[in-house]
């Protein structure tokens, strides 16, 4: 059986991207980072990994993949977001009573907050 190990997000700026990344999931470096590549992993390395690596690719508008951020505390969680430098991205097809708010790091790869709170577990956590 197969489980997912690691997500791969292509970046630019790879220091840029650490850093947001780190601050936004709590994540740690598993190795020191190098120059090109870094597998970013929950405290404690149990769960999913996001690794960043720099290889110049042109944004995909809307992407074929994004992530989905789970949280009980929606709003907090964007303001918390945008404040490292996420940027809010408008969708004009998303649902107006939508459980998410699609936000873009500073490279613009997008991702969603995922509103969890009062959700009964199957519907939840985790997917």
């Amino acid at each position: 059986m197969l489980s997912i190990g690691s997500i791969v997000i292509r970046v630019d700026n790879l220091e840029r991207q650490m850093a947001f990344w780190q601050a936004a999931l709590g994540y740690e470096p598993r190795h020191e980072p190098g120059d090109d590549f870094v597998i970013l992993q929950p405290p404690g390395g149990g769960g999913t990994c996001i690794s960043l690596d720099r290889v110049p690719a042109a944004l995909q508008i809307p992407p074929r993949l994004h992530l989905d951020l789970y949280t009980d505390k929606q709003e907090a969680e964007v303001r918390r977001l945008l404040a490292l430098g996420a940027t809010r991205v408008e969708w004009s097809k998303r649902p107006a009573d939508a459980d998410y708010v699609i936000l873009a790091d500073p490279e613009g790869n997008r991702f969603c907050v995922v509103d969890t709170a009062g959700k009964p577990r199957a519907e939840g956590i985790p997917c």
